[in-house]
């Protein structure tokens, strides 16, 4: 059996389902939904977690925020994110420091690619960073 493709997918990704903006919804579902069913195995940074529950509580409320991240959790693994986590961020030449820890955790967790809508944010890359739909298209 070949091994499933790892990737780490950025917060936006997220996002651009729960909030169905367009014109990106359509490829971050149908991203979402290989995870969903196994064909990918999906992280999400630690951090963007937080960051999701308290975008989600804002708009909506606490318990809301609790069940949909609840249901992520389902099928989205947690990329970890410590000392060295933070330490290899710093060292990273990223405009935004967010973006520097989403890459390490990428990289710490084995991922073989960071699923962004905002490729030029990571760079240098440390591996592959792809849109929703070109990594669906190489998958596919």
């Amino acid at each position: 059996m070949v091994n499933k493709p790892k990737v780490l997918i950025d917060l936006n990704i997220l996002l651009d389902v729960l909030q169905k903006r367009e014109p990106f919804y359509a490829a971050s579902a149908a991203l979402l939904a290989a995870v969903e069913t196994g064909q990918i195995e999906g992280y999400v940074a630690a951090h963007s977690i937080t960051t999701l529950f308290y975008l989600i509580q804002k708009g909506r409320s606490p318990a809301e925020a609790r069940a949909a991240i609840t249901n992520i959790l389902q099928f989205i693994k947690i990329a970890a994110a410590d000392q060295s986590t933070i330490e290899q961020a710093l060292n990273l030449d990223f405009r935004d420091f967010e973006d520097a820890v989403q890459m390490i955790s990428a990289v710490q967790s084995k991922a073989d690619c960071l699923i962004t809508r905002n490729i030029k944010d990571y760079q240098p890359a440390l591996l592959p960073v792809m849109q929703p739909v070109d990594f669906l298209a190489s998958f596919n």
